[in-house]
């Protein structure tokens, strides 16, 4: 594994991108395993208001990052990362965590659509927030708090789902329903965490897309949260990653 001084050492910065229903905050465990061993990481907002505009969002930080990048994503933050890195110029390597690794052309709602192991289409309420454009409003989704511990945070406690449920961001209906342009696994090497008790994105589809991006993967048995639950598990398989981009 990466000691400090060859992180230090390697010009690489390990990018957090969380997904929905979800803040930076969910990656607090796995930074400060990170920094404890003195990799260079930040965890950078998702908007969550479709897969276009939060790609560019997300491919402009990391343009601003100095150096080379390896973009972990969680959830739909995994397909974000998969539209940003193509027009960043410094991601060397892409960490799915629980991820949607779409292909172009896909939506995320289709993939949900043929998963077997997802309940969380059953556990959403749908909400409405202005565009901007006058009066208008679009479509957005959260969990409902009755139904988040089941669906998407089993392996934490009931008090400690409460919490994540009263801090709930809601997506965007867009970001399911537009395409995916070209991803970013397909020049990049890349690397997959795939929480077999995964009832929200489903385990069965984020290991199929993993499987197809050609990702290593690593099963961890857990929920959809599995960075908040075992930040150890994913923050061994970021090391593996920084481990070979860096040899």
């Amino acid at each position: 594994m990466t000691d400090a001084t060859d992180a230090a050492s390697s010009g690489l910065t390990v990018a957090l991108v969380h997904g929905a229903f979800a803040d930076s905050s969910s990656w607090n465990g796995v930074v400060e395993q990170l920094q404890a061993v003195g990799v260079a990481v930040q965890a950078v907002s998702n908007p969550l208001r479709g897969i276009t505009a939060d790609a560019a969002y997300v491919a402009s930080v990391i343009r601003q990052i100095p150096g080379r990048v390896l973009a972990v994503g969680h959830s739909y933050g995994g397909a974000t990362i998969t539209n940003a890195a193509p027009n960043t110029g410094n991601v060397v390597g892409l960490v799915y965590v629980a991820a949607f690794a779409p292909d172009e052309g896909e939506t995320l709602g289709a993939i949900e659509g043929d998963s077997k192991d997802s309940v969380l289409n059953s556990a959403l309420l749908e909400l409405q927030y202005p565009t901007g454009q006058g009066t208008e409003t679009a479509a957005e989704f959260a969990i409902d708090p009755a139904k988040f511990h089941d669906a998407f945070a089993a392996d934490l406690t009931e008090k400690q789902a409460a919490v994540m449920a009263a801090t709930q961001r809601p997506v965007a209906a867009a970001a399911f329903a537009e395409p995916n342009g070209k991803p970013g696994w397909k020049n990049l090497p890349s690397w997959a965490v795939v929480a077999t008790g995964d009832k929200a994105a489903g385990s069965d589809v984020v290991r199929s897309m993993a499987q197809r991006a050609g990702a290593a993967i690593t099963e961890v048995e857990g929920s959809h949260v599995i960075m908040i639950s075992q930040p150890q598990a994913v923050t061994d398989v970021i090391r593996q990653a920084i481990d070979r981009i860096t040899q």
